[in-house]
């Protein structure tokens, strides 16, 4: 899901590659209920992480991620001089390569002479830019530099990525909870008709309401347990944001992301063993999603990926 977060904060869609998780391999499962072989199920769940991991590591993976500036009205200039409204890092970039106008939502380029500031490998002077409001962004490059505009509600900013970053360099992967075939789950889905909106609050604070097509509901111990989700997709797949009490200990203490296929003849498998943790786990500078109340689990899920140190706390 490469920015699927831009587009949940940017207009409540969710976009399968902000997470970096292919949808072919995080919502391959189908509602059948077959259980697999233990030795074809590990080797399922190996390749999804292998897959989860090569993401990562893309250059506009959230490891290349260093920087995230929001923008006033007027003038924002930028480049790697501290004073700069955008600042980059040093070294990378002249002093002041340029300045970013901006006018409501709307946000124009003006590169220094001489910068060598291109998009698609062609050059740019001047250009009014798209934010990840309008699904895909303009991306400047400058060196080894990345960086395009994003909208968060009212606020406008600037995401820079580094394709050199310190932190791609020193990634080793992410630990994980052995893999257990019990917490792939058959569970129940509730369609809502017509959606239900439900509240999200995000990182920064903001609070979108954001159209939910129904719940899974699943039995754990004896207990029942549901989740709201959100559409991962026009094909009927389903993204889940959620907590449970493995959460700052374990886990990432903000919660996880799981995806589901799409439900079929009311039930679709949950399969918690790829469970995995939204892009604040890995860098200060993402505006990730929060689990809403009601999913937030009074259980252990020692399934998926573990808390990888970095990032928001």
């Amino acid at each position: 899901m490469r920015d699927r977060l831009a587009l949940l904060f940017a207009s409540s869609a969710l976009a399968a590659a902000l997470f970096t998780v292919p949808k072919t391999a995080a919502g391959a499962d189908t509602a059948s209920g077959t259980a697999a072989a233990p030795a074809a199920y590990r080797q399922e769940i190996e390749a999804w992480r292998q897959s989860r991991l090569a993401g990562l590591k893309r250059e506009d993976g959230w490891l290349t991620l260093v920087g995230l500036f929001w923008l006033e009205e007027g003038e924002n200039r930028f480049g790697s001089d501290a004073g700069n409204r955008v600042v980059f890092p040093a070294g990378k970039a002249p002093a002041v390569a340029g300045s970013l106008e901006r006018h409501g939502n709307a946000v124009t380029v003006k590169a220094s002479p001489g910068t060598g500031l291109t998009t698609g490998g062609k050059p740019v002077a001047e250009l009014l830019l798209r934010s990840d409001a309008d699904g895909k962004p303009t991306v400047l490059e400058l060196g080894s530099l990345r960086f395009h505009v994003i909208q968060r509600g009212d606020w406008v900013g600037v995401r820079v990525k580094d394709l050199k970053s310190p932190q791609l360099a020193a990634f080793h992967g992410i630990d994980e909870f052995p893999v257990r075939p019990d917490w792939r789950v058959e569970a129940r889905f509730e369609s809502y008709a017509p959606p239900k909106k439900i509240p999200i609050p995000n990182i920064l604070g903001q609070v979108q309401d954001s159209p939910s097509p129904g719940a899974v509901i699943f039995e754990r111990g004896g207990a029942t347990y549901r989740l709201d989700a959100l559409s991962n997709g026009e094909d009927g797949s389903l993204f889940l944001i959620f907590a449970d009490q493995t959460n700052g200990h374990d886990t990432y203490g903000a919660g996880r992301f799981l995806e589901a296929g799409a439900p079929k003849e009311g039930r679709v498998v949950v399969d918690f063993n790829k469970a995995y943790n939204p892009p604040c786990a890995f860098t200060s500078y993402a505006t990730c999603p929060l689990p809403p109340r009601q999913n937030k689990l009074a259980l252990r899920v020692e399934a998926g990926e573990k808390k990888y140190g970095q990032g928001h706390p």
